[in-house]
């Protein structure tokens, strides 16, 4: 059976954060509404209850029925779960003095107890709550305090009663946020719960979910044939290679180029997929998709044109194999975890493939639908793909088109992709070197690195969640060129990191770099006089430009 860890989501931004630092310990964890615990799941392990925006004393705060689990699993509360294990059993939570947001220092801890063993003194952890638990439920020991907050830690030993039931196994709280960076011992604390607490046998790895997932494709999908959308981004290339390897020439891929990818991407793709063994069927759309788009400037109307256009080739190429009766996607975890927002309401859920016709008739087959990001890139390197493909940056679906500025023409996207191509490739050429927790995390996520005198050398690409040139189209600024002025349009560069693009901050490139690149475009570079950096983060801007 497999073991899982429930991650009951009370609202918090950083609730898939907590998910990944479990998965990170080759332990399998389900995120779910509050409200949605799963009764009698034999396969549940333990149970962390996720922080909120919400006050308990909110008139709209998230509750759950602790009974469901409480004495029968080991039970983590983080921040609201601290804070509603506390209100609920009888503590004491109130109003703080001051918000409690940053950085504080465990100054008194219990290293005995199990949850904190092997941790230092004084270690820093982050805060993030307006309330605080003032006094802890009876039963209950305080186990660490920070120099402003006295029930930092809490916990009550299996034995004791609560709910009016001896415990079978005890509850731990903890005010603070071990699953963010700031948390300097954040891992090692959600490691003793998961591992020596909740007895993980830590089996949850990249080869365990290929084995299974291909046996369960098998039987799911017997002797039918599969028709699977590819982008050339990651998930829809492993969904691919991990349907291949179950079923073999049944799947059937088709790659729509809408002449708005990157440099020379159609005919690389397509031939990685070759190499791959994939049954591809590409097809060159772009005179459509141009003619189409004619004209348009409106940012959204550009791209209900593109997802229209990519439908209706889509299907009449999908029309084509009568026989086929299983549509498979790339989709990933984070794109069905349901997200809440401070009303209660839905705001993120499973999602399908938008606009696709209802007479196609086709069943959904998700490969990938337990995985976090970078869990696909382990199962891709798990599965022999090329590394290029599997550390890809994100791309949006209408390609170019929302990174020009203005009306679309081939002549505009043959600039961009110019120039983007001069920008992408001195990502991957320019390396850097890491040290202490930045080369830890890039060793952790598989990324190919070298190691010399204990440092780890990496590119710059491969240190940066997504880029690309956008091109200011409906701008000209003037140069000089030789002896000529220009009279041209200028190109920004984007680069930012992040875990999951819901939030952003621009990458602070080397100068040398950003010079030398900034020299190439502009020599090199057709139709361009100019090269900025967006230095905006997300929030308030956006990743892409449109």
């Amino acid at each position: 059976m497999q073991q899982k860890i429930i991650i009951l989501d009370f609202g918090s931004q950083t609730t898939q954060l907590i998910g990944r630092r479990v998965r990170e310990l080759d332990t399998f964890c389900e995120i779910l509404p509050y409200n949605k615990f799963p009764k009698d799941d034999a396969s549940v392990i333990g149970v962390i209850l996720s922080g909120s925006p919400f006050s308990v004393h909110d008139p709209e705060a998230f509750q759950v029925d602790l009974s469901q689990f409480v004495g029968r699993v080991p039970v983590l509360g983080i921040c609201y779960g601290a804070q509603y294990i506390s209100h609920t059993l009888g503590g004491k939570v109130e109003k703080a003095d001051s918000r409690e947001y940053g950085r504080a220092h465990l100054t008194s801890l219990d290293a005995s107890n199990r949850l904190f063993q092997g941790f230092r003194e004084n270690s820093q952890v982050w805060m993030s709550h307006g309330d605080t638990i003032t006094s802890i439920p009876e039963g209950f020991e305080v186990i660490g305090s920070t120099r402003d907050v006295k029930n930092a830690a809490f916990w009550c030993p299996a034995g004791r009663e609560v709910l009016n039931t001896p415990l079978n196994t005890g509850i731990w709280a903890v005010q603070f946020h071990p699953e963010v960076f700031h948390t300097e011992q954040g891992s090692l604390l959600l490691k003793n719960f998961v591992v020596d607490i909740c007895g993980s046998r830590q089996d949850w790895s990249a080869a365990s979910f290929v084995d299974t997932t291909v046996r369960e494709l098998q039987e799911q999908l017997g002797d039918d044939r599969v028709i699977l959308g590819l982008s050339g981004g990651v998930d829809s290339s492993v969904a691919a290679v991990l349907l291949n390897k179950a079923i073999g020439n049944r799947l059937t891929c088709i790659f729509v180029d809408h002449g708005m990818l990157r440099k020379n991407e159609f005919l690389q793709v397509m031939e990685d997929y070759k190499v791959l063994g994939l049954n591809v069927i590409g097809v060159d759309a772009s005179q459509k998709f141009f003619a189409d788009l004619a004209g348009v400037t409106d940012p959204e109307q550009k791209r209900k044109i593109i997802g229209r256009d990519f439908v209706e080739v889509f299907n009449a190429e999908a029309k084509k194999i009568t026989d086929a009766k299983w549509l498979a996607q790339g989709t990933i975890y984070p794109d069905r975890i349901e997200s809440l927002n401070i009303t209660g309401k839905v705001i993120k859920s499973h999602h399908n493939v938008g606009g696709l016709p209802e007479e196609m008739h086709l069943q959904l087959c998700e490969p990938l639908k337990w995985l976090f990001k970078d869990e696909v890139r382990r199962v891709g390197r798990q599965l022999g793909m090329p590394e290029h493909l599997i550390t890809r940056h994100p791309f949006p679906g209408p390609g170019l088109a929302v990174r020009i500025l203005g009306d679309i023409t081939p002549e505009k996207v043959r600039i961009l992709q110019d120039a983007d191509d001069i920008y992408i490739r001195g990502l991957r050429d320019y390396k850097v070197r890491l040290t202490g927790e930045e080369a830890r995390k890039v060793l952790a996520a598989g990324v190919p690195a070298a190691m010399q005198d204990g440092e780890v050398e990496v590119s710059l690409y491969d240190q940066i969640w997504q880029a690309g040139a956008i091109l200011l189209s409906t701008v000209r600024s003037v140069g000089v060129m030789g002896d000529e002025r220009t009279y041209e349009h200028p190109v920004a560069l984007r680069a930012v990191t992040s875990t999951d693009a819901m939030t952003a901050d621009w990458a602070h490139l080397p100068y040398d770099f950003m010079a030398r690149v900034s020299n190439e475009i502009i020599n090199k570079v057709r139709g361009v006089n100019r090269v900025c950096y967006d230095i905006s983060s997300k929030p308030p801007s956006t990743i892409e430009w449109e």
